[in-house]
């Protein structure tokens, strides 16, 4: 089959590789009908997350038709023919993490467990095409996929939703919510939300969806801005102004009740002295992450707000703003998404036309063209805000 794979820093391309089999018994095989470029997937093309092999295949956001299921699927919960959205995380659904619906910190299925507890301390679930220390699963951006605990984790769509219209279920639109989610937003908030990809917009969406008084979005592309301007959403361009400086003024002088970060380890915020100290200390390998919108979300949040961060964060970070955080009562919640806990609510608010996940697409692709995909994504050329790729 063709899939697009990881060949080194900064270089991706579409491979022959072998096709997946049924390797347990709760398995199936997916052939792949739609797949996604995130911008989690650029910190892969960029070298930041560690344990990548030449090789690996790509993609993480993939939904698509079961061809093959192995003899311990449940057939009341998956059977061939099903139309499936597959979630990022991969759960088992019987550990102590998925009884309490985290999903994302499942215990049973990364099998390079020791590898993510001497990053993290303790080992997170395994991820689809997100390197081999989430497992070293093969991903989505491919012809086919194996899924494994395939009884636990797709969700079926049964309706005439169309691909474009549920895709987006199997990570940034869960994860969008669960960013708001996490802010508790009560009547009346103020929302600022750093980042206005795809994640980003989703995050504004969901405070929307949730009661936010009002949302602002925080980037320097003009697209980006446009589009989430095109909701009703406050825009500020950091590149322009000051941007503590601007929440102030738009929020009284106490800055936002909710900050989301929405952009994670490759931000390009802060001064040019503060970026270039991050890109130095990158470059000695003293520092893996630049957290300018995180230190930003952390200072320009008011006295007992929530900074909720939803961006991905893989390693170490500099100069993080402890007092800050501490004397003036921050909350800081953080997760990779528990995706399985909010599919079938946020499928729900998809048919009542609550949120619309086909907005933020720009870019349709076959998987051919992946590593056009990518250069344009990372690059943001053609107003690129969220690609989707056709096997």
């Amino acid at each position: 089959m063709k899939a697009n794979c990881w060949v080194k820093p900064n270089k991706v391309e579409v491979r022959d590789v072998p096709d997946p089999r049924i390797l347990n018994s709760r398995d199936a095989i997916v052939r792949i009908t739609s797949t996604a470029i995130c911008g989690s997937d650029l910190h892969l093309l960029d070298g930041y997350v560690p344990t990548m092999q030449e090789g690996d295949v790509m993609g993480h956001e993939f939904m698509g038709e079961v061809v093959e299921v192995g003899p311990g699927v449940d057939a009341s919960r998956l059977r061939v023919g099903d139309r499936v959205v597959v979630p990022f995380p991969i759960a088992c659904g019987a550990c102590a993490a998925c009884r309490a619906e985290l999903y994302s910190c499942c215990e049973n299925t990364n099998p390079n467990a020791g590898i993510a507890e001497k990053m993290f301390g303790h080992p997170t679930a395994g991820i689809f095409g997100y390197s081999h220390l989430t497992g070293g699963f093969a991903g989505g951006q491919a012809q086919y996929a194996r899924v494994p605990f395939a009884d636990v984790n797709p969700l079926r769509i049964e309706s005439d939703l169309s691909d474009e219209q549920v895709l987006f279920l199997s990570d940034i639109l869960p994860t969008g919510y669960m960013g708001a989610e996490m802010c508790d937003i009560q009547p009346g908030d103020v929302v600022a939300v750093w980042g206005a990809g795809p994640v980003g917009q989703f995050a504004m969406d969901s405070a929307r969806v949730l009661g936010a008084a009002q949302v602002v979005a925080i980037d320097k592309e003009p697209y980006r801005l446009s589009m989430a301007a095109d909701q009703g959403y406050a825009t500020i361009d950091f590149d322009q102004v000051d941007v503590r400086s601007a929440l102030l003024e738009l929020t009284g002088g106490r800055g936002p009740d909710k900050c989301i970060d929405a952009v994670g380890m490759e931000a390009t915020h802060g001064a040019a002295h503060i970026h270039l100290y991050d890109r130095l200390k990158q470059a000695t390998r003293s520092e893996s992450d630049r957290p300018h919108a995180l230190r930003q979300a952390i200072m320009a949040c008011r006295s007992g707000g929530v900074v909720s961060v939803i961006g991905v964060y893989g390693g170490l970070v500099d100069k993080f703003p402890a007092g800050a955080w501490m004397n003036r009562s921050l909350t800081l919640r953080t997760g990779q998404c528990h995706v399985q806990r909010y599919m079938r609510p946020l499928l729900d608010r998809i048919e009542r036309g609550e949120i619309d996940p086909t907005r933020v697409i720009t870019h349709r692709l076959p998987l051919a063209e992946a590593p056009h995909g990518y250069d344009i994504f990372k690059n943001k050329e053609d107003d690129c805000e969220k690609i989707i790729l056709k096997p």
